[in-house]
């Protein structure tokens, strides 16, 4: 009987430090359950002699009410603890307004990129991407700009070890296609690329995109139709567009593009026809296919669509200046 004394102390020591309605209804089976202590012990009652079981008997109903009336005691006072929390919350008007929660949002240039992705999607383009880091053959050679040409000059491009350099436009991805694919080819190619420039409307890392249609009988025509349709779908308006002459080592004819907004033109891609010897360098015969190619920087698109002036906001993480693009 010792061993249900020591028993009896430690459950009401367990009950007296109990701090949920979880932990007593635990400590009540453990004692009080079908296979608790105190049960067991009235079912071993059978087992004593006719004149130890009346003795034994009152013990064990003593412990088992004491054990009860613990229980009871420590329930209500913890439910009081709870009504005295609950009290405490009713005095917090929950009407009143949260916390501000400040909702996230794309990048502007992601926004741009976003768009203009699903323009060409929509029309019936492929998205390419290739690598950042490339060779001087596919970077420049390829594009008809050879060894000596100035867009090479150390000012205007990233050079690395081994003559490879950080890519200085998204063109050497349109070369590997035509490399690797055989004619129709319908394709932009989205990316990031870098030059040795820095100011108001330049950054060392830009988002390029350009874009190139490989087939029989692409004419200039087709180019000038597709430039003015996206540069219309991209900024959700017939803005005036204008072709003004120049020069592309990888395009002939070649043109550049201006769009009229509030404060006048603005420059936003160069375009033209691709050189026979591009095409040829890149194992199409430009006797039975032409092509068309055009690249703008779609960060340039950014700051028109959105109303920027300037470019080094894209990259400065300013939430002054990122939260109005929520």
């Amino acid at each position: 009987m010792g061993s249900l004394n020591d028993t009896f102390d430690s459950t009401l020591r367990s009950v007296q430090s109990a701090q949920t309605e979880r932990e007593l209804e635990d400590i009540r089976v453990q004692a009080l359950g079908r296979k608790g202590s105190i049960t067991l012990a009235l079912r071993g009652l059978k087992d004593l002699s006719p004149e130890q079981r009346p003795v034994e008997g009152e013990k064990i109903n003593r412990f088992k009410k004491s054990i009860e009336a613990a229980l009871e005691q420590r329930r209500n006072e913890l439910e009081a603890g709870i009504g005295e929390q609950r009290a405490a919350l009713d005095g917090i008007d929950i009407s009143l307004p949260s916390r501000a929660r400040y909702k996230g949002s794309l990048h502007p240039v992601t926004q741009a990129l976003t768009r203009i992705e699903d323009i060409f999607l929509n029309a019936g383009y492929d998205v390419v991407h290739g690598p950042e880091i490339e060779d001087e053959y596919h970077n420049f050679e390829a594009l008809n700009i050879p060894a000596g040409h100035p867009a090479r000059d150390m000012h205007d491009t990233f050079y690395l070890k081994d003559g490879q350099v950080l890519r200085t436009h998204t063109s050497p991805v349109q070369i590997r296609t035509m490399e690797n694919r055989e004619p129709p080819i319908h394709i932009i190619c989205p990316g990031r690329v870098y030059r040795c420039d820095y100011d108001r409307t330049h950054t060392p890392m830009f988002h390029q995109v350009e874009g190139l249609v490989v087939d029989r009988g692409v004419s200039f025509a087709h180019l000038k139709h597709t430039v003015i349709e996206f540069i219309h779908t991209f900024f959700e308006e017939s803005v005036e567009v204008r072709f003004r002459p120049s020069y592309f080592p990888f395009t002939e004819p070649s043109a550049e593009v201006d769009v009229k907004g509030a404060h006048g033109w603005s420059e936003v891609m160069g375009c033209g026809m691709v050189h026979p010897r591009v095409l040829s360098m890149s194992n199409v015969d430009p006797e039975e296919f032409s092509g068309f190619a055009f690249g703008f920087g779609a960060d340039r698109l950014a700051m028109l669509k959105f109303g920027i002036r300037d470019l080094r906001l894209m990259f400065e993480n300013d939430l002054r200046f990122l939260n109005q693009f929520r």
